[in-house]
């Protein structure tokens, strides 16, 4: 019975691997993505905002005051601690439960907590605020990207995350452009917005509570869609519930064959692992009782925990260190503002070309672009055209590889413990993020204290890349190939 059972889970799997395009309704892709949208949104509102709750409910006296940059750096570090709390301890129930019924799970926490952000009223509670909307943002992106790298094809995981990835650029937009429009006072373009409501009335003491209201509305909407998403066959099958598994392929397959003339005929049959027992601690074992994953964790996480000190340094704090190196508050937040181009720049590029490169190659390129991007910052003085192009250079550097490596921790890792592999990587990793925005803010803030040169905004910038440039380095000296192999050969 059990040999006819992995005969036949075999069999499902090749049916799954053969459909060389996205096998499901595109509706689902937006269903994710809204996910996302709110997920960055939330991740990215605090950096323009962030100055306008320091000076009114933080009681901060200037909005230049390198008091900012030392208030953000725990905030960031609780959240993040969060973020590290649900990759950890709830993503993993994913690999117990399922990845539907968690991803519904996941999306009303991060709602609540961006719900208790917007009703904040002082620095304690914006804290506990962003810890718990950090434990369901650290959990949802793991499940997704765990989703997605299931259910695309195999030649095509980096392209399909890079599409609901695009969705993510769209909510980091969202929370920078509604940041400079809600919380700063209005500015000649392009030195901030002429119409911006954060100068007087309303929006000049809450405007940053609006967009946390935002944020909590956003992820209502993605809850509700949630519940439309099927379950991931894969992982039906390490379930051995093989009926639900193959008619949710069978469904797949009718999608395909609406769009291609004759499906390919059937890869090499693989039985995938069916667990008798399910359990975190069988997850655990399962990485960390092989050699070879214990090897892909390492050099994973070592890669994350360098590469998000800058992320975060950056999606978070690149307004308040604009500010502290000199910039007017809206001249600095339409700064990073228009830099989002280059974040939008990015699921652009890897949707067509994501495949098409190893996935460590990626982060190369990507360190590459984030360097060029500060030193252009740094060096354009008072040209603000020419700092708007180096903003965009730099967000496209320094978010470039992170869909690309999103892919690359999902699939290395076998569908029993996929979802547990991704959160211990990327959890972990996360610890870099928020270590390196409290030593970074606080270099800066030491580094500055003797007055502005263009030299130390280089210094600045080029420490800020320093840490990206230790994870390329990692990953490209030690990493594994992964691009175009089937789940089940790169991971069984």
């Amino acid at each position: 019975m059990a040999e006819k059972s992995a005969v036949k889970a075999g069999e499902i799997v090749a049916r799954m691997d053969r459909i060389p395009i996205w096998g499901l309704s595109y509706i689902f892709i937006g269903i994710l993505g809204i996910g996302f949208l709110f997920t960055f949104f939330d991740i990215f509102d605090i950096n323009v905002s962030f100055i306008q709750t320091a000076l009114t409910i933080f009681h901060v006296s200037s909005p230049s005051s390198p008091q900012i940059p030392l208030l953000l750096g725990p905030i960031v570090l609780l959240n993040l601690i969060g973020y590290i709390i649900g990759s950890l301890l709830l993503s993993p129930v994913s690999d117990l439960i399922g990845r539907r019924r968690m991803l519904v799970i996941t999306m009303a926490i991060t709602g609540l907590g961006s719900l208790y952000n917007a009703l904040a009223n002082d620095y304690i509670n914006f804290l506990l605020a962003r810890t718990i909307t950090g434990i369901g943002v650290g959990a949802d992106l793991a499940i997704v990207n765990t989703y997605i790298g299931e259910v695309a094809p195999t030649n095509g995981r980096a392209k399909y995350t890079s599409l609901v990835f695009l969705f993510s650029t769209l909510g980091a937009a969202l929370g920078i452009w509604l940041g400079l429009l809600l919380t700063t006072p209005p500015a000649p373009f392009p030195l901030g917005l002429p119409f911006a409501l954060g100068g007087s009335g309303f929006f000049a003491i809450n405007g940053w509570r609006v967009m946390y209201g935002i944020g909590a509305l956003l992820a209502l909407v993605g809850l509700l869609l949630r519940f439309n998403l099927p379950e991931s066959p894969r992982w039906l099958i390490s379930k051995g519930r093989l009926n639900e598994a193959e008619q949710i392929v069978s469904f797949m397959e009718m999608k395909a064959s609406e769009k291609l003339k004759e499906l390919p005929p059937l890869p090499k049959i693989i039985s995938p692992y069916i667990m008798e027992r399910h359990s975190y601690m069988n997850a655990i074992k399962t990485i960390f009782g092989n050699s070879n994953y214990i090897k892909r964790f390492g050099i994973l996480v070592s890669m994350w925990l360098f590469g998000y000190m800058t992320v975060y340094t950056l999606a978070a704090g690149l307004t308040s260190i604009l500010a502290s190196l000199g910039f007017p508050p809206p001249e600095a937040g339409m700064i990073a503002a228009i830099g989002v181009i280059g974040f939008i720049l990015v699921p652009l590029t890897t949707f067509f070309l994501g495949d098409k490169l190893e996935r460590k190659l990626w982060t190369g390129i990507s360190v590459t672009f984030t360097i060029i991007g500060g030193l252009v910052i740094a060096l354009a003085g008072t040209n603000v055209i020419l700092s708007f192009i180096g903003s965009i250079i730099l967000f496209y550097g320094f978010n470039l590889w992170v869909p690309i490596s999103y892919t690359w921790t999902a699939e290395s890792f076998p569908t029993r413990a996929r979802t547990t592999g991704f959160a211990l990587c990327d959890g972990v990793g996360h610890i870099g993020g928020g270590i390196g925005i409290i030593v970074i803010a606080s270099f800066i803030s030491s580094l500055l204290s003797s007055g502005v040169t263009s030299t130390l905004a280089i210094e600045v910038f080029l420490i800020i890349a320093l840490f990206q440039v230790i994870s390329t380095i990692i990953a490209i000296a030690s990493g594994h190939r992964a691009a175009n192999r089937r789940l089940d050969e790169l991971s069984p």
